[in-house]
């Protein structure tokens, strides 16, 4: 695994250097949106938001597909113009002051975005080179980031001879190559094998830690409970929600379940644990059920009691509050699929 940073310009057993970033944290705005509006032909993307990101925070920014996220990201990162509104990257304009908001930060694109047919130094190079990082600086931040996400000995290979997991890490160390004080992530781990998936994570972590601002897009909603300081959550042009994840899933406390698994399978054992009282709805999940209630003791005896009397044994079962996908799956009324449970009105 790569080896964490102390600090931007060394390794781990190196004189630590201080980040100058690291002073900056939660005492600033990384971002500042005020009524972001983006509208194509008559139909609006994005309606009239408003939200910001301290600097050293991690703010996730979730959605259901089409909900204005990637809009968004493009207003934010000056790709695209607002029809509306107002956003600043470290206090500058990012539609009148493009290339100095844009100097500040990093962009992660979902789709990795490298050359095939050059190499993974040269691809380094031509990111260090858009960025402007100056000459004295490329190699060595190029040198370090391959390093950090174990790409450095393929340095020399074309890339089309990458696995997508080593070329999404790429993509990454070019995004990083300027020293970002603000990086934009969209989708980092998506559809990654389960080493480039701990890499890319141990890299947020410890870019967290340094006091880097993320901005985080992801559908993986676990991976925003446990990375970010604060989420957004956006549905059809609009922000129904901003908070930390556990305030969040306070707001629906009432929304709670009872995981369990018994010793013997059953084709209809999922409708029947659906007519257990106080059971609201229930899913199955690989070998478990899990049962959606507002009175997990009383559900907890009625399972109990559906064991003995189907001369059946309970293996595990375990009560659980609601969890960040359950905000998520209220707030936008989305559907869970495989006959689960709908949003919980």
């Amino acid at each position: 695994m790569p080896r964490p940073l102390n600090s931007l310009t060394g390794y781990k057993g190196e004189v630590k250097i201080v980040d100058p970033r690291t002073q900056y944290k939660f005492n600033m705005q990384a971002i500042e949106v005020s009524h972001l509006v983006k509208k194509f032909g008559d139909a609006t993307a994005v309606n009239d938001i408003s939200f910001s990101v301290a600097a050293g925070e991690t703010f996730g920014f979730l959605g259901p597909n089409g909900a204005g996220k990637t809009t968004t990201i493009r207003m934010l990162t000056g790709i695209s113009s607002p029809t509306s509104g107002m956003a600043k990257i470290f206090g500058h304009d990012i539609v009148h002051e493009t290339v100095a908001a844009r100097q500040s930060m990093g962009i992660v694109s979902e789709t990795s975005n490298v050359y095939t047919d050059l190499t993974g130094w040269q691809n380094m190079m031509l990111a260090a080179q858009l960025y402007r990082v100056g000459r004295s600086e490329r190699d060595k931040n190029a040198t370090e980031l391959l390093k950090r996400f174990e790409l450095y000995e393929r340095r020399g290979d074309d890339v089309h001879g990458y696995s997508k997991g080593m070329q999404r890490r790429l993509t990454i160390a070019m995004g990083l190559v300027n020293r970002p004080r603000l990086l934009f992530l969209d989708e980092p781990t998506s559809g990654l094998d389960v080493e480039s998936n701990l890499i890319i994570r141990d890299m947020i972590s410890d870019l967290i830690k340094e006091g880097v601002t993320v901005f985080l897009t992801t559908h993986n909603i676990e991976e925003a409970n446990v990375l970010c300081d604060r989420v957004a959550i956006i549905e059809k042009g609009h922000i129904a929600a901003i908070d930390a994840p556990e305030r969040l899933k306070k707001t629906i406390q009432s929304v709670q379940s009872i995981e369990v698994s018994f010793d013997s399978s059953s084709p209809t054992r999922l409708d029947e644990l659906r007519q257990l009282s106080t059971v609201n709805n229930a899913r199955k999940e690989g070998d478990k059920f899990k049962l959606f209630t507002e009175d997990p003791s009383a559900v907890i005896d009625g399972v109990m009691a559906y064991a003995h009397t189907h001369k059946t044994r309970v293996m595990s079962i375990t009560t659980l509050g609601p969890s960040l996908e359950d905000v998520f799956v209220k707030l936008t009324g989305l559907h869970r699929s495989g006959g689960g449970i709908t949003a919980i009105d």
